[in-house]
């Protein structure tokens, strides 16, 4: 290529033009100056990951650069792969002007190539208009702020992927931050399994764990009831449950404040006397022709006993919550009134591994029938954010679906009709429901290191991103690419620092720090005991 049939500005020519994507022949000469007139942020510019635009005749072709190699039939150029971005109009002075996602019109061979300035990059990637959320900055850039619109991001659902020490705890804890900043008086409610968020949102949130949660027994409903109390499986289970049902049926009915009339059904949260439900038992075994089968309503009423005699469970199976308040509840869960504190971080860590599921199918539930039974006009919009949702939300399904999986792929399919966004935490995307995954509108991808989880999310991403997939594993920490209805276009970006004071407790230990501290007699190893046993306060 000769330098000669180039302006000072241009980087080279189209060659060929495809639906998705075009070759160029960019003058090495040309990137070789740039590169050395420019500082390490504008250098990267240059390379895969940068920015060019391409010029019609009365618009711009904004791209990525995705790929560069040799020309092998000019020594003194190069080729590159470019992947449309968008387009805008192209003022006189040669600056762009609403830009916008997709292509109408196409470049032909010839057409000629130029790096995309600040200016260009700053209207593409950093709207400003309608309320939004600054996460870090586009790269390569220094100084061009990566927005994500904040009612798309919401009302679309969104997934926060990457491997184990990329920083997605805190890229989590930042976008919710900056969330809150934006959105004072908003509600969200976070599943925390490892109770590492208590201490990024001591001021802002309220922490709910076993010792001052209450969440009565009776507000399950029958499929959570049978996940509790029901041990057996094939048909046997399926007798339990019917049995289950009919007793609970039978407990619900006896409560003295339903109204004449009133239509109880086993899944109603109607609130029932432990003993009633122990009674309906007694009676249905009394009834049966063949005392043989007697040993299903014994077993089932010593499971039942059990969890109401273990201290463990006493933050839901307790005889004593019979009268308490599923408004109150529910006001304590979401926040209302919001009181400078919008999130409720529920800390699942001391939960029973027996039980988590079902606390976090009934929490979802409860989240979700709240919104639909709402009055339309006076309905507040929920954000449901789920750390670790390949835990409730696996990809291979067990032979009975169990009830958080159900509660929560219903919100990830229904739950934006009713103003209830899911945002689903993973470090194994490959192991997470497909079909939840599917109804993320926003995907935020950290590294990955993993082949299967690369391809689940390259699956997943809008076809304007697939190019983003091989950058995926060379992200560094707080690194991500931000894709889908929250961004106008895909971005990389770099994540903002996060105050120490903010960050979720999830730092990994430091094993040549800590195992070079001496330590004498086994005074940690007493108060582990003593808090193992429940003896000590959590």
């Amino acid at each position: 290529m000769s330098d000669l049939s180039l302006a000072p500005d241009e980087l080279g020519f189209v060659l060929d033009t495809s639906g998705e994507k075009v070759m160029c022949r960019l003058a090495l000469r040309q990137l070789v100056h740039l590169r050395e007139q420019a500082d390490e942020t504008e250098r990267a510019a240059t390379s895969v990951g940068g920015h060019v635009k391409l010029a019609l005749a009365s618009s711009w072709l904004l791209g990525t650069l995705t790929e560069i190699t040799v020309d092998r039939l000019d020594a003194d150029s190069v080729i590159a792969e470019v992947e449309f971005v968008g387009e805008g109009d192209r003022l006189p002075d040669g600056g762009l002007a609403n830009f916008r996602r997709g292509v109408t019109l196409y470049p032909h061979p010839g057409d000629r190539v130029f790096l995309a300035s600040h200016d260009d990059l700053r209207l593409a990637f950093a709207p400003q208009d309608g309320a939004h959320i600054e996460i870090g900055t586009v790269y390569p850039t220094a100084d061009v702020r990566a927005s994500i619109q904040f009612d798309k991001l919401l009302s679309r659902h969104f997934a926060v992927v990457g491997s184990t020490g990329t920083g997605k705890s805190t890229t989590v804890a930042l976008m919710l931050h900056r969330i809150i900043a934006a959105a004072p008086e908003g509600h969200i409610v976070m599943l925390d399994p490892h109770g590492e968020y208590a201490a990024a949102f001591g001021d802002v949130g309220k922490v709910w764990n076993v010792d001052n949660l209450q969440i009565p027994y009776w507000v399950m409903n029958l499929q959570e009831h049978c996940e509790a109390f029901v041990t057996t499986s094939g048909e046997s289970r399926a007798v339990d449950v019917n049995i289950i049902a009919k007793c609970l049926l039978s407990a619900r009915s006896k409560n003295h404040m339903l109204a004449e009339g009133a239509k109880v059904t086993a899944d109603s949260p109607i609130p029932y006397l432990l003993s009633d439900l122990i009674e309906a038992l007694q009676e249905e075994m009394s009834r049966l022709d063949k005392q043989a089968e007697a040993y299903r309503y014994t077993r089932l009423r010593l499971n039942i006993e059990q969890f109401f005699s273990d201290s463990r469970f006493g933050f839901i199976f307790s005889a004593s919550y019979r009268n308490n308040s599923m408004t109150q509840l529910i006001s304590d869960l979401l926040r209302f009134p919001v009181e400078a504190r919008p999130i409720s971080i529920i800390d699942l860590a001391g939960v029973p591994s027996e039980i988590v599921k079902v606390v976090v199918s009934i929490l979802s539930r409860l989240i979700f029938d709240y919104a639909i039974w709402a009055p339309r006009e006076k309905r507040v919009p929920i954000l449901l954010v789920c750390e670790e949702a390949q835990r409730y939300l696996p990809a291979v399904h067990p032979d009975d679906v169990l009830s958080a999986e159900r509660q929560l792929e219903r919100i990830a399919r229904e739950g934006r009709k009713y103003g209830v966004s899911l945002g689903l935490i993973t470090q194994r995307p490959s192991e997470l429901s497909e079909a939840a995954l599917s109804q993320c509108g926003t995907i935020i991808s950290m590294r990955l290191n993993n082949l299967r989880d690369q391809a689940k999310i390259n699956d997943s991403l809008p076809e304007g991103a697939r190019s983003f997939i091989d950058i995926i594993p060379a992200l560094q920490n707080r690194e991500c690419i931000v894709c889908g209805e929250g961004v106008p276009v895909p971005i990389r970006v770099r994540l903002d620092t996060l105050e120490a004071a903010l960050k979720p407790a999830s730092e990994d230990p430091i094993f040549s720090d800590l195992w070079n501290q001496r330590r004498e007699g086994n005074d940690v190893v007493v108060e582990t005991v003593s808090r193992w046993r429940g003896e000590g306060v959590g």
